[in-house]
């Protein structure tokens, strides 16, 4: 059916909203009450082309989870255009917490160290933008307690140990890295630029840096997948002329010495181990759903599968709630703003997450990945960590979900350090990754030490993506890697077989840990 735009615009209201997106009208009010970011967002669109506000979050294929019927029908042409220049609803001349500040960032120059790039995003960002991504849970204690952790340990360092070199050089499931972090999977980056996940991609692969892609990603995976290793291949082919010209120029001068042209010499691709990417998985209340998600991240070559289990429910998202509540407040939806308050609304529908998830259906999620690693993402004790391993997974991710889920769950590292204390077996048999508060490339040598495989680090990369693009996610993969690289020169090891639990102090930390009862209170 086509549809005008003066038949559309009389739907802008709690009881009839309509919106436009990529030209095909949408009948959204059923979905008010279930909308993941409240009715206020999609009343300001009511009556209105949405296309440029949904790309910024969600992927395409979320519209075929709306509601039957939905689908109105498309809006001819002559009105599209016209809706394109109309601004969004508002009920008064007051901007909406969710618009973005009008200052830009600072000079990239000016970013030395991982946090800094905060500061520049919140010159850049939207209200709503920031706090999708500082939010935590409940008073944000797990959140705290994630960045006090890495100064609870200190190093031990050698001296006199030849220091002119250092690698950090190790693998990942199997995979060549060119150092021990990856970035974390990070949902709706469309929210922190207008690039979203295939430019945030991009700027891994121009620094070796292996990735995490998260099931809620703004753009669809394949397409994410295309520019990372789009940009991989181009890379490769510019540094292999390169590398080509060079030997033949070398070759040039040392025919009279060997008797032939050909050059020698380790060439610059060997040097940086090419990076991949890896899929984070949310499992679905509908296995179907999940099972065609697995299928299409191994069909678009993704490497791995990291299935979140510390969230069959979303935690108490408190910043969230109050800017939703403040956002329906201003659109005079009262009743809206209450339950935005005791969680009604959140940044995930609740198909997302499926409560009833166990240890049973690792079968017939591992059946839908086929071969490859499969990794348990939000392990939070050493019980869980030999269950992993005894349900066959290479892998599990030490992790309280940057602190937005449990109130006062442990952090990466005192879980680490449980595991060596009660399971230090599980060492040699799992790959072992950490997660949660990482601001310092140095301290990634810590977790290393301990016995982490590598660390993941997220909300540095979603602030330097949002204030800079892909150029700030490659200045925050250098600034980690001169930390690290400099870390290791100090710390008296050349490689990272060298860095060993003795190197490091986790004392304080120690104290943390928990304890089995010896005795009943």
């Amino acid at each position: 059916m086509l549809l005008n735009a003066t038949e559309l615009a009389k739907h802008n209201t709690t009881s009839s909203c309509w919106i436009v997106i990529h030209g095909k009208v949408y009948d959204v009010t059923p979905y008010l009450d279930q909308h993941p970011g409240g009715a206020a967002i999609l009343i300001k669109q009511g009556g209105r082309d949405a296309t440029s506000e949904f790309r910024t979050v969600h992927s395409q294929d979320v519209l075929d989870y709306l509601p039957k019927g939905s689908y109105l029908g498309t809006l001819d042409a002559t009105a599209a255009s016209s809706l394109a220049t109309l601004p969004p609803n508002t009920p008064s001349p007051t901007p909406a917490p969710s618009a973005s500040p009008a200052a830009g960032p600072p000079h990239i120059a000016h970013c030395i160290t991982a946090s800094d790039f905060e500061s520049a995003a919140q010159a850049t960002l939207s209200a709503n933008a920031l706090s999708y991504v500082s939010s935590s849970a409940n008073a944000g204690l797990s959140l705290r307690a994630n960045l006090d952790s890495w100064s609870r340990i200190s190093f031990r360092p050698r001296v006199l140990r030849d220091a002119r070199r250092a690698s950090p050089r190790t693998a990942i499931l199997g995979c060549a890295a060119a150092f021990p972090f990856y970035a974390s999977p990070m949902g709706q980056l469309g929210r922190s630029h207008a690039g979203a996940e295939a430019e945030f991609v991009r700027g891994l692969a121009r620094r070796g840096a292996h990735g995490l892609v998260s099931t809620e990603s703004s753009v669809p995976l394949e397409e994410i997948a295309a520019a990372f290793y789009g940009e991989l291949r181009m890379m490769r082919g510019q540094v292999g002329a390169e590398a080509e010209a060079a030997a033949g120029d070398r070759g040039k001068e040392d025919k009279d010495k060997d008797g032939d042209g050909d050059g020698d010499g380790e060439s610059e691709v060997d040097d940086f181990p090419p990076a991949h990417l890896h899929f984070q998985l949310y499992v679905n209340t509908e296995r179907s759903i999940t099972v065609a998600r697995i299928k299409r991240a191994k069909a678009a070559g993704f490497r791995s599968l990291w299935i979140t289990v510390d969230t069959p429910v979303l935690g108490k998202r408190t910043g969230d709630r109050r800017l939703q509540a403040a956002e329906a407040l201003e659109m005079g939806l009262e009743r809206e703003a209450e339950q935005a308050g005791f969680g009604r609304r959140s940044h995930a529908p609740a198909s997302l997450l499926a409560p009833s998830l166990s240890w049973a259906d690792l079968a017939w999620i591992k059946e839908a990945w086929g071969d490859g690693p499969v990794v348990l993402k939000g392990i939070q004790c050493a019980e869980d960590a030999r269950l992993a391993l005894e349900h066959g997974c290479a892998g599990i991710l030490l992790s309280n979900h940057g602190g937005r889920q449990a109130h006062t769950a442990p952090d990466a590292l005192t879980t680490l350090l449980e595991i060596r204390t009660y399971a230090p077996d599980l060492l040699g048999q799992l790959e072992i990754y950490v997660d949660g508060g990482l601001r310092d490339g140095a301290d990634v040598l810590k977790a290393v030490c301990l016995g982490a495989t590598a660390v993941g680090v997220g909300r540095p990369f979603f602030y330097a993506f949002g204030a800079y693009g892909a150029r700030g996610v490659e200045r925050c993969v250098d600034i980690l890697v001169e930390e690290l690289v400099l870390g290791m020169r100090l710390l008296g090891i050349r490689s990272l077989d060298e860095a060993r639990p003795d190197r490091v102090n986790a004392s304080r930390l120690l104290n943390k840990m928990w304890r089995p009862e010896t005795s009943r209170l």
